[in-house]
């Protein structure tokens, strides 16, 4: 048996072999790190601008500062949360805005609902209208809508009293103007609202109330059994950011209209915030407020996303 024997050069001196274990390694780096490249700057941007003033807010609670730039921050531990908690425009406000909560979900769940489903079989042309005429309040910029609604509701001669015959003040009068809030913010996010509930219904499957109907089921009996559950996790959203966004949606209006009056008879949760740290010029307890409220706010989040869950019907 013969062979041939073939001469390997030895590698040159200096150089050096990569092992394959290390070759892996680097190989694994490079296909994972790219995805958390392209997130990069989205987190550097969360970070400045949420997570950053978050953590200042936290320490600038437990301080109390004129926010004057040249006066010095002063410790005082507890004394802003303990000084909030027992205030009692903080109860007033809280129910305040419970009841804003309250008048905006007709606004947000329930004309929507109602909209969209008497009008999801409008096609063409006419459909671009309806959107277009649907979500045009939503362009409106709060100020410029609050000086119309303004005009609109002036006592003496404005186009509402008019209509109806009386010479109500409505933003000035303790028993309407809430109620005044609630209706004009209610018409800049009714159309918002309405095209959201217009995608949740495209998103249905047309095939169950297809088979619904082969069944015998009434064109009612499908929006009640078939629609209206599928629709669930669109009106749950609804309902969701209506009860975390509510207060903050009227922060314009009642700033432009009413200032928190008549007799705080407008001051909710966000303009009490507002007034601490900008009327007040109290940063800390308005901080100690902001700390609470998000808490808060996390907590309600957090239990209804889970009832959500629960009580939503999902199209598998």
């Amino acid at each position: 048996m013969t062979g041939t024997f073939v001469e390997v050069a030895a590698p040159a001196a200096g150089t050096a072999t990569v092992p394959a274990a290390r070759r892996s390694v680097w190989h694994r780096v490079r296909r994972i790190v790219p995805p958390y490249l392209y997130l990069l700057p989205a987190v550097v941007l969360l970070v400045v601008w949420t997570y950053q003033p978050l953590a200042q807010t936290f320490y600038l609670s437990f301080h109390s500062w004129n926010l004057v730039p040249t006066s010095p921050m002063r410790e005082v531990g507890f004394a802003n949360y303990v000084r909030l908690l027992t205030t009692p425009e903080l109860g007033d406000s809280v129910l305040r805005t419970l009841v804003v909560i309250g008048g905006m979900l007709p606004f947000t769940v329930l004309m929507p609902a109602v909209v969209g489903l008497l009008t999801r079989r409008v096609r063409g042309r006419a459909e671009a209208v309806y959107r277009g005429l649907v979500f045009a309040p939503m362009l409106v910029a709060p100020v410029a809508g609050a000086a119309v609604w303004q005009w609109l509701l002036d006592p003496t001669s404005g186009v509402v009293n008019r209509t109806l015959g009386t010479q109500v003040n409505w933003i000035n009068t303790t028993g309407t103007a809430q109620l005044v809030i609630i209706v004009i913010t209610g018409w800049h996010v009714i159309g918002f609202a309405t095209l959201v509930v217009s995608a949740g219904l495209t998103g249905i499957n047309p095939d169950y109330g297809a088979a619904a109907q082969v069944d015998g089921a009434s064109r009612g009996q499908i929006t009640r059994w078939v629609t209206l559950p599928l629709l669930s996790p669109t009106l749950a959203f609804l309902v969701l950011m209506t009860v975390l966004l509510s207060a903050q949606w009227t922060f314009p209006l009642i700033d432009t209209l009413t200032q928190g009056g008549p007799v705080g008879a407008t001051t909710n949760l966000y303009y009490l915030l507002w007034e601490y740290g900008f009327r007040s010029h109290d940063a800390g307890l308005a901080a100690a407020a902001g700390v609470i409220f998000f808490v808060g706010f996390i907590v309600l989040a957090a239990v209804l996303a889970g009832l959500a869950d629960r009580l939503s019907h999902h199209d598998d």
